[in-house]
């Protein structure tokens, strides 16, 4: 594995990156630049390396083979489908990632409460995490995410496992923070990668679709080009709802 600086206005750029699990290939030869302030939809059948992808980008899962050039000062946030939550309050899920950050306790509390407010969870502070809906929860790993102020915001599934009123919830919320900006400052607008099997969430959100299959990349588009023109025929079975 190859890890380098990224060029200059691009926060990622993988270069035939391959993943291995033993036997299984998850990901192959994927060529991948993304530049500061897209928004970046991963889509492809269950299996086709969409997790992958995003652990890589956030350093979790090292490739075994290719290179990864990504911008060392960026600040990055990753949610997960099933989000974990500490036994504990929501406010103290989000004020430890900034006490963690080496904010003082006192202050980590304050800016976990305002981050709490953003999501509209601020009634429900005190309570055990673990005790809350899946959207809440979802919510609240939002929180925790904006109250670090990233620059980058990747998301796995972040809907796929909530009933439709907190789908929209917590889809608003993707965009509402997507249109701001990290800790970077106003110049530098949040970047978002995230995999989704919705569709039409994918059309509200992103800027540019990947289609992946079987651990490769095999169509880079603009939202409008992904949807309206032509696709290798795995992609437009997929977009046409033969292809889970």
């Amino acid at each position: 594995m190859d890890v380098a600086p990224a060029p200059a206005g691009t926060l990622f750029d993988l270069r035939g990156v391959d993943v291995r699990y033993g036997r299984v290939s998850a990901l192959t030869g994927v060529q991948l630049r993304v530049a500061v302030g897209e928004r970046v939809a991963l889509v492809g059948a269950n299996g086709s390396g969409k997790s992958t992808l995003l652990r890589v980008l956030h350093g979790l899962v090292p490739p075994t083979a290719g290179q990864v050039h990504s911008d060392a000062g960026q600040r990055q946030a990753m949610l997960f489908q099933r989000p974990h939550m500490l036994r504990t309050s929501a406010l103290n899920n989000v004020a430890l990632g900034l006490w963690l950050r080496r904010v003082r306790w006192s202050q980590a509390r304050l800016q976990a409460l305002v981050a709490l407010q953003r999501v509209g969870l601020q009634d429900v502070a005190q309570q055990n995490a673990r005790t809350l809906s899946g959207g809440q929860q979802q919510r609240l790993a939002l929180a925790r995410a904006w109250a670090l102020r990233p620059d980058v915001l990747l998301l796995d599934e972040p809907t796929a496992s909530l009933d439709p009123h907190a789908k929209r919830e917590v889809e608003a919320l993707m965009g509402d923070f997507a249109a701001g900006h990290g800790a970077a400052g106003p110049h530098l607008p949040v970047t978002m990668v995230f995999s989704s099997h919705n569709l039409g969430q994918v059309k509200r959100l992103a800027s540019r679709v990947v289609y992946l299959e079987h651990g490769r990349a095999l169509a880079d588009l603009p939202v409008h080009d992904f949807f309206n023109g032509p696709l290798p025929e795995a992609a437009r079975l997929f977009v046409k709802g033969e292809l889970v």
